[in-house]
C-alpha cells in the first residue's frame, strides 16, 4: 500500500502545470472533421484509432463534423442520402471505438469522470434538410446536437447568405428561420460558421437558445503566410461583428489556420479575447482528429500534427504557449472547454 501511495505522489508531483489542466477540464474542440465516404462499400474495410486520437490529443470530446456537399450536389434528395450513409457508417465507427456520443453535458461528465473520449454529433451544413423540417427531428433522434446551418455550397433549398458567397437573401430565409426556431425546439445548438453577418444577425434576433461560431479568427490575426490570409479572409470576423456574437451570450471558436506554432494559436485566441472576453470564446481546430489507414481522405490537417513538432497532443502543447502568454488556470479551462460546455448545456436543456 505504502509503495502504491508513493508512486501515486511521484506521478502527481511529475505532472506539469499543463497536463494538470487538461486533465481537470473538459476540454472540447468544437470543430473536428471525420470525413466517411458516402459510399458503404467504401467505408466497409476501412480503420480509424478515433480513441486513440482524442487520447493522444488531450481533448475530452470532439465534435465530429461532417459534411454532405462535398463533392458538390448534382440533385435533390441526394443530400439526404449521403447525410443518412454518413450517420450509419459513424455508428460503426463509433461502435468499433467503443465510444458513445453525448447528447446532453451530463454525458460529458460522466465521460470526463470516467477517463473515456466521447463525442458530440455534428454536422456542417444543413444540405439535408431541404424544405423537410421534419429531418431536424430524424437527425435528433439519431444523436445529432450541433447543427452548423450552412458550409461552402449553397442548398438547394437555401437556409441564408454563405459568407463566401455574393449576397442573395439579405441574411437567412425563411426556411433558414424555421430551422432555427426547431433547433431551438429540440434541443440542438445552432453553429452559425459559414453565415454571413446579416444571416448570424437574423439568427442571433430568433433564436431563444445561444450560438456558436465554432471555427473562425478575427481578422486582424493575418499570420506570416499572404496567400493564405487572402484566401481566408471572408472566413475570418471583425471585431465588431464578434462583439454582436458575444453580446448576445454566443461563443467564438479560434481555428488552428493563420498560426505557424501553438504560440502564434494562443496569441490568436487571446486576441479574440480582448475584444469579446473571456466567457465567449472557445477552440474549434477545424482539422481532423483522424484519418483511416487505407488512405481515404478528403482534405484537412490532422488534429496532433497541425504544426508538425509537437511534443505531445494537441490540447497539451496550446495550454502550455497559452501559459506562456499570461493566461491563468480559471481562463483556460473555460476557452478550452467550459464555454462550450455551457453553451452546450444551454441549447440541449429540456429545463
Amino acid at each position: 500500500m505504502l509503495g502504491l501511495l508513493m508512486f501515486s505522489f511521484v506521478n502527481i508531483k511529475n505532472e506539469t502545470q499543463a497536463e494538470r489542466i487538461v486533465n481537470k477540464a473538459i476540454g472540447i474542440d468544437t470543430h473536428n472533421h471525420m470525413d466517411v465516404p458516402f459510399d458503404k462499400m467504401e467505408f466497409k474495410n476501412q480503420k480509424y484509432d478515433l480513441k486513440g486520437e482524442i487520447k493522444k490529443s488531450g481533448f475530452s470530446a470532439i465534435c465530429m463534423t461532417f459534411c454532405v456537399d462535398r463533392p458538390k450536389l448534382d440533385s435533390i434528395g441526394e443530400s439526404y442520402n449521403r447525410f443518412i450513409v454518413s450517420l450509419d457508417e459513424m455508428d460503426l465507427l463509433l461502435k468499433s471505438n467503443n465510444i458513445r456520443r453525448a447528447l446532453n453535458y451530463y454525458d460529458l461528465q460522466l465521460a470526463h469522470k470516467a477517463n473515456e473520449p466521447i463525442v458530440i454529433q455534428s454536422v456542417e451544413g444543413g444540405h439535408f434538410i431541404e424544405d423537410k423540417i421534419g429531418r431536424i427531428e430524424i437527425a435528433y433522434k439519431r444523436g445529432l446536437r450541433h447543427l452548423g446551418l450552412l458550409h461552402d455550397n449553397q442548398s438547394f433549398v437555401p437556409l441564408g447568405d454563405i459568407y463566401t458567397d455574393p449576397e442573395q437573401f439579405g441574411g437567412l430565409t425563411e426556411i433558414g428561420i424555421k430551422v432555427v426556431k426547431e433547433c431551438n425546439r429540440l434541443g440542438i445548438l445552432l453553429d452559425l460558421a459559414h453565415c454571413s453577418n446579416k444571416a448570424i444577425n437574423d439568427a442571433l434576433k430568433v433564436s431563444t437558445k445561444p450560438i456558436l461560431i465554432s471555427h473562425t479568427g478575427l481578422n486582424t490575426q493575418l499570420g506570416t503566410n499572404e496567400k493564405m490570409a487572402k484566401m481566408m479572409m471572408p472566413r475570418l470576423i471583425s471585431k465588431e461583428q464578434a462583439k454582436i456574437v458575444a453580446d448576445a451570450g454566443g461563443v467564438i471558436g479560434i481555428w488552428t489556420h493563420l498560426a505557424d506554432s501553438p504560440l502564434e494559436y494562443a496569441k490568436n485566441i487571446k486576441a479574440m479575447v480582448d475584444v469579446v472576453g473571456i466567457d465567449h470564446v472557445c477552440i474549434g481546430t477545424d482539422t481532423k482528429m483522424t484519418t483511416p489507414e487505407n488512405g481515404h481522405e478528403r482534405f484537412g490537417q490532422k488534429t496532433n500534427q497541425v504544426w508538425g513538432n509537437e511534443k505531445g497532443g494537441f490540447l497539451f502543447s496550446v495550454v502550455t504557449a497559452m501559459l506562456e502568454i499570461g493566461f491563468t488556470e480559471e481562463e483556460i479551462i473555460k476557452i478550452i472547454g467550459g464555454n462550450y460546455c455551457r453553451i452546450f448545456d444551454a441549447a440541449t436543456s429540456k429545463k
